[in-house]
C-alpha cells in the first residue's frame, strides 16, 4: 500500500515521503509570497530546517527564520515573533516543528495583525470573535514530530510567563491552509521523543474516545488512531528509519488533534499545569498519569473501553487494555511516577487549582473536584 494521498480533511494536506520539496508550492496555493519560517530552537540549526529554507530562497520566496522559541511558548516568544514579522514585511507563516513550533508559528501568523492582547482570544466562548479575521496571515504548517497533531489545530497553546498557566488561544482561521506531513522528516526524532509525542498521540485519541459528549466522526477517528498507535508506535521506536512505522505515526497524530474536537479529559488538565510548573514534556507527562486517570474513570467507561479493546484485538476487556497500556509505557521507558521527571508534592495545591480550571478538565467522563484531583496528583507523584 503506498502512504502517499492528498487530503482535504480537515485542510488541504500533502501527505507521503519526500513531499517537503513541495514547500514553495504548498506556499504559493496559500498565496504566500514572503514567508516566515518559524521554529524552536533545537531545529533552527539541524539539516532539515535548513533545506526548508534552502527550497523556500531557490523559489524566490526569500529566507526568514524565527526561533527564539521555547518548549513551552510563551507570550515573549509571541511578541518576538510578531516583531519579526512586520518589520520583515512578511505576509505568512510556514510553522515548523512540534507542538512548540507548529503553535507559535501558529499564532504569529494570527497576531501580526491585532490591535488587542492575545489573552483576548482565549478559547473562552466567543471571545474568538473579537478578532480582525480579514488580518489573519495564512499558514503552511509542517510537522516534524508524530504528536500533538497541531498541524490540523485551530489552536496554540501560550504559557503566561507570569504566572505559568497554559492557555489555550482559538480562531478557525488559524487552522493552516496547506499542511505538508513528511515522515522522513521524523526519522531523526530521538527515542525519547518518539516515544513522548507518540503517547501524545495516544493520549489525544484515547480521551477523545472516552469523553461524554456527542462528536460521532471524532469517535470513529478516535478509535482508528488508537490501532495505529498501539500497531505502529513500537516499530517507530525501535527503528526510527522504519519510514511506514513514521507515516503511520504521523497520520495517527492529525487524527488525535482532529479527534479531540470531541473533548479531552483530566490526563491533559494535569500534564497542562504540570508542564507548566516543572517544564516536563508534554507527551511523556501524559503517558505517566494516563493510569491513575483509567482507573479514576474507570466506572464510567468501562464498557466503552471493553469495545475499544475488542477492536485492538485486546484481550480481557478494560482490564486487558490497561495492561497494554502499562506494558506500551514499559517499552517506550517512560517512567512509571512523575517523581523521575523531576516533579515534587510541594506545589499540588496550586496544580490542583490549574487542573481544575484547565478547559480539557470539563471534557473528563467523572466530574474532576479537589479531593479526586488531589488523589490524581498524589497517585502519579
Amino acid at each position: 500500500m503506498s502512504l502517499v494521498a492528498n487530503w482535504s480533511y480537515p485542510t488541504s494536506i500533502r501527505f507521503g515521503a519526500g513531499r517537503i520539496t513541495e514547500l514553495a508550492d504548498a506556499c504559493k496555493a496559500a498565496g504566500i509570497a514572503r514567508p516566515l519560517l518559524v521554529t524552536d530552537r533545537g531545529l533552527a540549526g539541524m539539516e532539515i530546517t535548513r533545506n526548508a529554507l534552502d527550497l523556500l530562497e531557490a523559489a524566490g520566496l526569500g529566507r526568514a527564520m524565527f526561533s527564539d522559541v521555547d518548549p513551552n511558548p510563551n507570550e515573549n516568544n509571541l511578541e518576538a515573533g510578531v516583531r519579526m514579522f512586520t518589520d520583515g514585511g512578511h505576509d505568512g507563516v510556514v510553522a515548523f516543528g512540534g507542538g512548540s513550533g507548529l503553535d507559535l508559528g501558529k499564532l504569529v501568523a494570527f497576531m501580526a495583525g491585532q490591535t488587542r492582547p492575545v489573552w483576548d482570544f482565549e478559547d473562552i466562548g466567543d471571545w474568538w470573535t473579537r478578532a480582525d479575521a480579514a488580518k489573519i496571515a495564512p499558514i503552511v504548517a509542517v510537522p516534524t514530530t508524530a504528536g500533538t497533531g497541531s498541524e490540523v489545530g485551530r489552536a496554540g497553546v501560550l504559557t503566561n510567563s507570569t504566572t505559568h498557566v497554559k492557555k489555550i488561544i482559538f480562531h478557525p482561521k488559524i487552522l493552516p491552509s496547506v499542511v505538508i506531513c513528511d515522515p522522513e522528516l521524523t526519522v531523526g526524532m530521538p527515542k525519547g521523543i518518539t516515544a513522548g509525542t507518540g503517547m501524545d498521540a495516544f493520549a489525544h485519541c484515547l480521551e477523545a474516545y472516552s469523553s461524554p459528549f456527542y462528536h460521532p466522526m471524532s469517535q470513529g477517528i478516535a478509535l482508528e488512531g488508537m490501532r495505529l498507535v498501539k500497531a505502529y508506535l513500537p516499530r517507530a521506536h525501535a527503528d526510527g528509519s522504519d519510514l511506514e512505522a513514521r507515516a503511520q505515526m504521523m497520520s495517527a497524530a492529525a487524527m488525535g488533534a482532529v479527534a479531540f474536537q470531541k473533548g479531552l479529559g483530566a490526563i491533559h488538565a494535569l500534564s497542562h499545569p504540570i508542564g507548566a510548573v516543572y517544564n516536563t514534556h508534554h507527551g511523556t507527562t501524559n503517558a505517566v498519569v494516563m493510569p491513575p486517570v483509567l482507573r479514576l474513570n474507570r466506572q464510567v467507561i468501562e464498557t466503552r473501553i471493553n469495545a475499544a479493546a475488542a477492536y485492538l484485538g485486546i484481550a480481557g476487556g478494560f482490564d486487558g487494555f490497561y495492561e497494554f497500556v502499562m506494558q506500551l509505557r514499559a517499552e517506550l521507558g517512560i517512567p512509571d511516577k512523575l517523581a523521575a521527571l523531576g516533579v515534587g508534592t510541594d506545589r499540588i495545591d496550586e496544580m490542583v487549582g490549574m487542573a481544575l480550571e484547565d478547559p480539557s478538565a470539563g471534557g473528563n467522563p467523572v466530574k474532576m473536584t479537589v479531593e479526586n484531583t488531589r488523589a490524581l496528583f498524589e497517585a502519579c507523584i
